[in-house]
């Protein structure tokens, strides 16, 4: 274990013997840290969070702090979970759980650019990327592969639906469906995210699909439960499936096309 003189580990902390820690940094008690995780200067890591392999933790990133909510008491506290190969980058901030018993949860090959921010009890899946400072209020839910602009936000609960794009200073207050664009002060759907579609290995009939599902949903002019219904019997595949899923389980109301 390569450890700076200057770090600060706390009786309790364990550490990988392979893992490396960074001038200034804290890992505190309780704090787990995997194998070959590289924890770079000035960052700290709180009691609770636990990290799996690989990951690389930046200047002045801060990972299992407090939650920002007022009604936050550390005995009410809950863990940060994060999986393997993630890279939080300058001054990342993620908070950990207060609400939900399993807490914060971020999966694998994550990327988190500078300055960006998931609140307390967040789901983040894997291979996602969060650019500059892109916020997911408490309780958000990100699938994976989408991509937050900068300066995106989302509001607490929203959903992010599998193969998202979002563009900059795009507001995200209702949930968002997988595979689609969506952009706004206020976000609207904007077409479907057919480049990462394609660079994710979607075919063309595949692609083909998913854009007859969404005219048929948003622009039929059918009573939505009518139109999922026809959906599912007309192109039944798992795209389809994984569309109608998500909109079926909205609490907040689904985003709609521009």
């Amino acid at each position: 274990m390569a450890v700076h003189p200057s770090a600060i580990l706390e009786d309790g902390a364990e550490v990988h013997a392979s893992a490396e820690i960074g001038p200034w940094s804290l890992i505190e008690a309780g704090a787990v840290i995997g194998a070959e995780c590289r924890i770079e200067s000035c960052v700290r890591i709180y009691g609770g969070t636990r990290l799996g392999a690989r990951n690389r933790v930046c200047h002045g990133a801060t990972l299992g702090s407090e939650p920002q909510d007022l009604s936050f008491r550390p005995e009410r506290a809950r863990p940060l979970t994060i999986g393997s190969d993630n890279c939080f980058r300058e001054c990342v901030n993620i908070s950990r759980g207060i609400k939900r018993e399993q807490g914060t949860r971020i999966g694998n090959r994550n990327y988190f650019m500078a300055y960006s921010h998931a609140g307390h009890d967040c789901i983040v899946g894997d291979d996602n990327i969060l650019a500059n400072t892109a916020t997911l209020a408490g309780h958000v839910e990100v699938a994976h592969h989408c991509f937050l602009s900068g300066q995106v936000a989302v509001h607490q609960f929203a959903r992010i639906g599998a193969y998202t794009m979002i563009g900059g200073l795009t507001g995200v207050s209702k949930d968002l469906p997988p595979f689609v664009l969506a952009n706004g002060q206020r976000a609207v759907i904007v077409g479907l995210n057919l480049v990462g579609l394609k660079r994710h290995g979607f075919s063309s009939e595949q692609r083909a699909r998913i854009k007859a599902v969404y005219r048929l949903i948003f622009r039929s002019g059918r009573r939505l439960a009518d139109a999922l219904a026809e959906a599912q019997q007309r192109y039944p595949c798992d795209e389809t499936n994984e569309i109608i899923d998500f909109i079926r389980a909205s609490e907040r109301g689904v985003t709609g096309f521009e």
